[in-house]
């Protein structure tokens, strides 16, 4: 057994991991425009979803089992969709419920009533604020941004900062990551300034396995060995979260595009290789520009949590032990064709190489190996009929505390 010194996470990151799922929110001034990347250059009176229901975004999220909601305050275009006092590129400018509306209001007090955590995003970016050329100006206009909405929404689960079109620009990190820490000390910090979780990489939301949580085993992304620049006082402990749309390349809505929808087959690989490797899942839904979630994306979310549900809320059996051997017994032969394996990750990732045997007629036979376990490790398995499985631990750094060894059967 080897012996390192372990990185260990916060209370409040083993908090978020447990959470696993949690839906993204694009809309905007994009939504109005058919398009992904504005220029700030659309006007306030473009917004105007006559039907928006923020309630049946966030009820949504909550009926397909996801545990909380981050919506994109402003996006790269600048347009803010609270009534922030920094500029009048907002709701407040639209025809929207003339201009007294508020949509992270309406979505913070749905998260409230349905019970998920809210999330906020924030683009550093912002293409339409003139004072943007002006690094000190915007510094004091981006910070005056941030705090309106870390101190008028209550909690905050994740504060979201995309370093998309920021390649190159210098904001005050120290500061930014202040105002956070000062007002929503709870909150994670999306991979920029000095984070809590980081970006897996790409935006397919599939992680690379083994999916360390740690800071050192973090790039720029999966297709680049060049670390990240983080502020010095970055933690160790460094998990990360897989962001992908739920229509294909499309973060915001767009007319006439439902076949760019995600199959099932689909979500469901996204999920054995995300959730699947230790991360968790950021998926995005996009509200069409009568403010609603289309029918069919609102029905593929509810198949995807409802499959998620069938094939993972009831184990043949589940144990949790420590050592280096764990042997979970079934009331009876069964056939098994998912395996499902938690460290106890309040005590650090402590496995580096693992098997999982199976006793069939008296022998024991492997079905599945691997390197991580960490916060959660899936693995479909060609079926096979056992009443016994035994989790071997081959190396390890101090004793292994596994907090769930599961299997299913998916077709029960």
């Amino acid at each position: 057994m080897e012996k390192v010194k372990l990185t260990l996470p916060t209370e409040d990151q083993i908090a978020w991991q447990n959470l696993d799922l949690g839906v993204f929110c694009h809309f905007g001034i994009n939504t109005f425009c058919d398009q992904e990347w504005g220029e700030g250059k659309d006007s306030p009176q473009l917004f105007n979803p006559k039907e928006l229901v923020a309630g049946q975004w966030v009820k949504l999220a909550k009926d397909a089992g996801f545990k909380y909601f981050i919506l994109t305050a402003k996006h790269h275009d600048g347009f803010c969709l609270w009534p922030t006092a920094t500029t009048d590129y907002s709701v407040k400018s639209s025809p929207w419920k003339d201009g007294k509306g508020d949509i992270v209001r309406e979505c913070a007090d749905a998260c409230q009533k349905e019970g998920l955590h809210f999330g906020i995003y924030l683009s550093p970016w912002d293409r339409h604020e003139p004072c943007y050329s002006d690094i000190e100006a915007y510094d004091d206009f981006y910070s005056q941004q941030l705090t309106e909405l870390m101190t008028q929404y209550g909690p905050l689960i994740e504060v979201w900062f995309d370093g998309a079109g920021s390649e190159g620009r210098k904001y005050n990190w120290e500061r930014i990551v202040g105002i956070v820490k000062q007002y929503q000390p709870n909150a994670m910090i999306f991979n920029m300034g000095q984070p809590t979780i980081r970006w897996v990489g790409n935006e397919d939301g599939v992680a690379p396995y083994p999916c360390w949580n740690t800071e050192s085993a973090a790039k720029i992304s999966m297709f680049s060995n060049e670390k990240v620049a983080w502020l010095p006082g970055t933690p160790d402990w460094l998990p990360a979260e897989c962001d992908v749309p739920i229509r294909k390349n499309h973060w915001f809505w767009h007319p006439n595009d439902e076949d760019s929808l995600l199959s099932m087959d689909e979500l469901m690989h996204i999920y054995y290789h995300s959730v699947g490797h230790g991360t968790n899942l950021l998926l995005n839904i996009s509200p069409d520009d009568r403010g609603l979630v289309p029918e069919v994306d609102a029905k593929r979310l509810l198949e995807f949590g409802a499959e998620i549900k069938r094939r993972f809320s009831n184990p043949l059996g589940k144990i949790s032990g420590s050592g280096n051997e764990v042997v979970l017994e079934l009331e009876k032969e069964t056939s098994i064709d998912h395996i499902l394996i938690m460290e106890d990750i309040a005590f650090g990732e402590r496995v580096r190489k693992f098997e999982i045997e199976a006793n069939v007629d008296g022998k024991w036979a492997s079905i599945a190996a691997g390197t991580a376990i960490g916060h959660k490790f899936i693995k479909q398995v060609t079926p096979v009929k056992a009443r016994e499985l035994k989790l071997r631990i081959l190396e390890t750094v101090e004793n292994p505390i596994i907090r769930e060894f599961s299997c299913f059967n998916s077709e029960e």
